[in-house]
């Protein structure tokens, strides 16, 4: 395994991670999670290059100018990882937020991606989701409370408790943000990225034309099963394949995401 940073034609010094030779896989987490995230989930296989850019103000990335930050930032970012390694082509996928940068740099950059992998996808085309608003509850009682007073507040609120009831563990992700070492990015990017989406229309969708897979689960109040079936019905050739839920079992989520994504990558093995 090789880390690394690169930076940003506006200076971001942003980390990396690049393992295994073979086909190149761009493969990006989601908001707030770091490397180790979409890393758990992804099979070891000969011939597969596995790449995972940690973006702005996740990880052992810095933040960078707050105003920068966005999807199509964060798509033009993996675009110049790419650049930075010297990779014409990559498959390109990620979980939640990365499904959204994968599915943005297909629109973008259909030259740079070969596959497209969405994951557990939370947008399509429309920006601000109303399944997302809970992440901006969570950075504005950071912002107005703190850690430990938002919490508290954050505890009895109403949406957590709608969450909860549909997702054990979306539950337990949001009340993850408490403890994010840094609550400057986290309230930043809370703040911003869930009022956003890819930044595509849906007759874009309608042109994508290479393989792609999406993966959902049901049990998932952040990552609907509607947006998991809209992307594919409107990408031409799109496998669609629901996996166990982690809030009804861990380890069968793991196995089930990394059996579906050797069986999709099988056939890209080795590739240039």
């Amino acid at each position: 395994m090789s880390d690394g940073y690169f930076e940003t034609p506006d200076g971001c010094r942003l980390a990396f991670v690049d393992e295994g030779e073979g086909t190149p896989v761009l493969w990006q987490h989601g908001l707030g999670a770091d490397r180790h995230q979409p890393g758990e989930v992804f099979p070891a296989m000969d011939g597969i290059r596995r790449i995972t850019l940690e973006c702005r103000g996740h990880g052992l990335s810095a933040l960078g100018d707050v105003s920068a930050l966005s999807i199509a930032q964060f798509a033009d970012d993996a675009a110049g990882l790419l650049d930075h390694l010297d990779i014409e082509r990559a498959v390109v996928g990620g979980i939640s937020l990365g499904a959204a940068v994968a599915l943005r740099m297909a629109g973008v950059y259909p030259g740079r991606v070969s596959a497209l992998v969405m994951a557990r996808p939370a947008w399509a085309c429309a920006d601000s989701p109303t399944h997302l608003q809970i992440y901006r509850d969570v950075a504005e009682l950071l912002a107005k409370h703190g850690v430990d007073d938002g919490e508290r507040r954050f505890e009895l609120s109403k949406r957590l408790a709608e969450v909860e009831a549909v997702s054990p563990d979306n539950a337990a992700s949001l009340r993850g943000f408490f403890r994010r070492v840094n609550t400057e990015s986290t309230v930043a990017l809370l703040g911003r990225i869930p009022t956003q989406g890819p930044g595509l229309q849906r007759r874009e969708f309608d042109r994508l034309t290479l393989p792609t897979l999406v993966i959902a689960n049901r049990q998932d109040y952040v990552h609907p099963v509607d947006t998991a079936e809209e992307l594919a019905a409107h990408i031409a050739g799109s496998t669609l394949r629901i996996i166990t839920s982690k809030s009804i079992s861990r380890d069968d989520y793991i196995a089930e995401f990394k059996r579906t994504i050797r069986e999709f990558l099988a056939p890209m093995r080795n590739r240039p």
